[in-house]
């Protein structure tokens, strides 16, 4: 073997155990990464907002206190982040489930057929029922989706667009100007 053919021959087998580890790399199963953020979507798929948060001026005054997504009956319903369920039962003739999360945070939905007893601790996307027909001002079957800060002593409690907790959009800074 003469050292110009050494030369191609390494080179090639170089380029072959490259491609090789690029084949093996392509072909190896990738570990699901976890999600963003703390929280996620309560359907799976990704579901379409059918009706917007509106935050009411006062908490008495008419509003709409979370995000109205489609859904399916019987469609699964899962835990938007960790936390221990507070509440599973009818409020209104509608079946409901809240979820409490650090600091301070209520998460609610409904209509739902709760899966889950009160005082289960549940993790970020833990079914925690199944989804009924009927929730008003819907067309099709959807999920009525809320959050809420929950008050303390000083403070009263406050509705949340419950969107902003899946960080859907880069949060970016800008200086303040005095």
């Amino acid at each position: 073997m003469t050292p110009a053919t050494g030369v191609r021959t390494r080179g090639l087998l170089s380029s072959i155990l490259g491609l090789g580890l690029i084949a093996a790399i392509a072909t190896e199963p990738i570990a699901a990464a976890a999600p963003e953020g703390r929280f996620g979507w309560p359907l799976q798929p990704r579901p379409t907002v059918v009706r917007r948060f509106d935050k009411p001026a006062q908490d008495w005054l008419p509003g709409h206190r979370g995000v109205d997504l489609t859904g399916a009956e019987g469609q699964a319903v899962l835990a938007a982040g960790d936390g221990i369920v507070v509440f599973a039962g009818t409020v209104a003739d509608k079946p409901v489930v809240s979820i409490d999360h650090a600091g301070g945070l209520r998460t609610t939905y409904e209509p739902v057929r709760a899966e889950v007893p009160v005082g289960r601790r549940v993790a970020r996307g833990t079914r925690i029922g199944s989804l009924e027909a009927g929730h008003p001002g819907c067309a099709t079957t959807c999920l009525h989706w809320g959050a809420r800060a929950e008050g303390d002593g000083r403070r009263r409690h406050e509705y949340l667009d419950p969107l902003g907790l899946l960080h859907l959009t880069p949060l970016r800074l800008k200086p303040v100007r005095p």
